[in-house]
């Protein structure tokens, strides 16, 4: 057994005592919890983060303290003690360390997380999805999705994101890789019309396993894009996860026809109502020859689900990502393997789930070859694509270094069934990337995380 397993080890095995102390007592254990990252978290990658927790811990009405809380009176302990071996000990203290070593090692990216498309099917057909495109006949076999989680462990990646086409439509082979590989965490983006009480059992089973289902506000507008009756499905699979004991967030796509609703105060304590952990904010993205770009949101509307997803943070118990206005957060886009890449229905190996572009596959390139490839090495080079934190994408907001990687790579569009010029999704892009550079230049110089991006990044 080598140097680097006996210390990994060792740490499993101190955080999985921490965690046994937590069930007895999280108000004791907690802080002592927080003692023990900060400690193993040597080179102070998590600093950031441990600051604002111990403010947190310190104050009982704090909405981030009841959150963290009602993991202990709304999860089954034992789903609860198996999410923070392998999200905070595995994914994180154990295996970002591992990915930091391999990216020096390598000079290319490794990923936190890896998404996949288990299928290219679906049953609904929602409006301006771009997981349409790609054809209903599409699968990764399980040998294959099992064969990329090892490659993946073996370089530190442990958080497994399921995306299609409908994921649940593989419910078994879900399930049969979640018993595999007992150290991952997984997660899915659903529309949550296939969830019942028998695939909640397995989730209670396997206990690594949480949904992330996708809403667009209300009824109105859920069914206005998903079909009529999905809404109903949605709410009658969160109160069965609701009543296991079973943790779920839910994915928002936000659009110029739902912004009003699914950013309102309504809608977040609905969320929370339901039993939402977390909610994933996303931006249409119009990609695809079929997508429908009357439904980009405005520069006011971006404006409006920016300030608004901020102010919930401090008064909402729920964990919220707005995925198209946190780059602050993790330094600009975190595609091309830099945290996460996209591996679709067909094996191809893409930077970002919008971005529909491959030189790889996986049936034919090892995951460490693909990081290595002229595609993702380019989007290593370019990372970040604009020093604006609040235009973060090489395709929304800067389609010009999307069109330049595309073509300087060789890249091929991976639409099976309509491929995509790169200059007509430029051109595509390149009106709305412009239409929002001056509100986007507003909001973020008058933005607290500005000045301490700018000092880091001149430091």
């Amino acid at each position: 057994m080598s140097e680097k397993t006996i210390k990994e080890n060792l740490e499993s095995f101190a955080a999985k005592k921490v965690l046994h102390y937590l069930d007895e007592d999280p108000d004791k254990a907690l802080p002592k919890l927080l003692s023990w990252a900060e400690k193993l978290d040597k080179n102070n990658r998590f600093e950031n983060i441990f600051l604002p927790i111990h403010a947190i811990l310190d104050d009982p009405n704090n909405n981030w303290n009841r959150l963290v809380k009602s993991l202990w009176t709304d999860i089954a302990p034992e789903v609860r003690k198996r999410f923070f071996e392998n999200f905070i000990v595995n994914a994180s203290l154990i295996g970002t360390p591992r990915q930091e070593k391999l990216k020096e090692e390598h000079d290319c990216n490794i990923p936190w997380a890896i998404l996949m498309d288990l299928t290219s099917s679906c049953n609904l057909k929602c409006t301006g999805c771009w997981a349409a495109e790609y054809g209903h006949k599409l699968n990764l076999e399980y040998e294959v999705l099992d064969d990329i989680i090892r490659q993946g462990t073996s370089l530190g990646t442990y958080m497994y994101i399921f995306s299609g086409g409908e994921p649940l439509l593989r419910k078994d082979d879900i399930i049969r890789l979640c018993a595999a590989h007992p150290d991952c965490e997984f997660l899915a983006f659903t529309n949550g019309t296939l969830i019942d009480e028998k695939f909640a059992d397995d989730m209670l089973q396997v206990k690594n396993f949480v949904p992330a289902i996708s809403i667009e506000g209300f009824e109105e507008a859920t069914d206005y894009r998903r079909g009529k009756g999905t809404y109903q499905k949605i709410i009658k699979a969160m109160q069965i996860l609701k009543e296991k004991k079973l943790p779920f967030g839910a994915s928002c796509c936000y659009t110029s026809k739902n912004v009003d609703s699914l950013s309102s105060e309504e809608y977040m304590d609905f969320l929370i109502e339901a039993g939402a952990k977390f909610a994933w904010f996303f931006h249409y993205m119009p990609v695809g020859n079929e997508a429908v770009p009357e439904l980009l949101p405005t520069p006011e509307q971006r404006e409006i689900m920016y300030n608004r997803i901020r102010s919930y943070r401090n008064t909402k118990p729920i964990f919220t990502i707005d995925f198209q206005h946190d780059a602050e957060f993790v330094g600009g886009c975190i595609a091309g393997g830099r945290s996460y890449l996209h591996i679709n229905a067909n094996g191809d190996i893409e930077p970002c789930a919008f971005i529909h572009y491959a030189d790889s596959n996986i049936r034919e390139h090892t995951l460490l070859e693909a990081y290595k490839r002229p595609l993702f090495m380019s989007y290593k080079e370019g990372q970040p694509f604009n020093d604006n934190m609040l235009r973060p994408c090489p395709m929304l907001e800067n389609p010009g270094a999307l069109r330049d990687i595309v073509k300087r790579t060789n890249a091929h569009s991976t639409d099976m069934q309509s491929p995509e010029n790169v200059d007509d999704l430029y051109a595509k892009c390149k009106p709305y990337a412009d239409n929002w550079i001056e509100k986007a230049d507003e909001l973020w110089i008058s933005s607290p995380g500005y000045a301490k991006y700018k000092s880091r990044n001149n430091q």
